[in-house]
């Protein structure tokens, strides 16, 4: 009996809010992060590495508190874990079996016109603003 109260004690509203507070403590943070990168750069730690480690290093901790404290993951049995670590494996083997593919314009056998056409012509727009003075996407040291 004071297994099931102590799982209650666990798992009861004040929990929830806790992980709530915390879970948007961490998306202040991943709002925040790529509007300070630019200011706290230094050396070898350009802005954009800030901004890659802020947001895909909270995203996980996200991830990781909503699967452990709302998904239950944490008081299931062990075979779930294994599930959920043999599903990522496989997502990301898919990932890196399509990515070539997908993310190049040419193939052995194929083309993506479509979307060569559109890099092209942002690049082009991008050229033409460089030339106009327009630098506007860059940050200034």
């Amino acid at each position: 009996m004071a297994e099931h109260q102590s799982h209650a004690d666990d798992h009861g509203q004040a929990h929830y809010v806790k992980i709530w507070a915390v879970l948007l403590v961490l998306l202040i943070l991943s709002v925040l992060g790529p509007i300070v990168a630019p200011h706290v750069a230094f050396g070898f730690l350009k802005a954009w590495m800030i901004t890659l480690m802020t947001a895909f290093g909270i995203a996980v901790v996200k991830a990781y508190l909503v699967a452990a404290n709302f998904m239950h993951l944490n008081v299931e049995k062990k075979y779930i874990s294994y599930l959920l670590a043999t599903m990522l494996t496989l997502m990301l083997l898919f990932f890196a079996g399509t990515a070539p593919d997908v993310m190049e314009h040419k193939g052995q056998n194929w083309e993506n016109v479509a979307a060569k056409a559109e890099v092209d012509q942002a690049l082009e727009s991008q050229n033409e603003a460089k030339a106009h003075g327009g630098d506007h996407g860059e940050a200034h040291h």
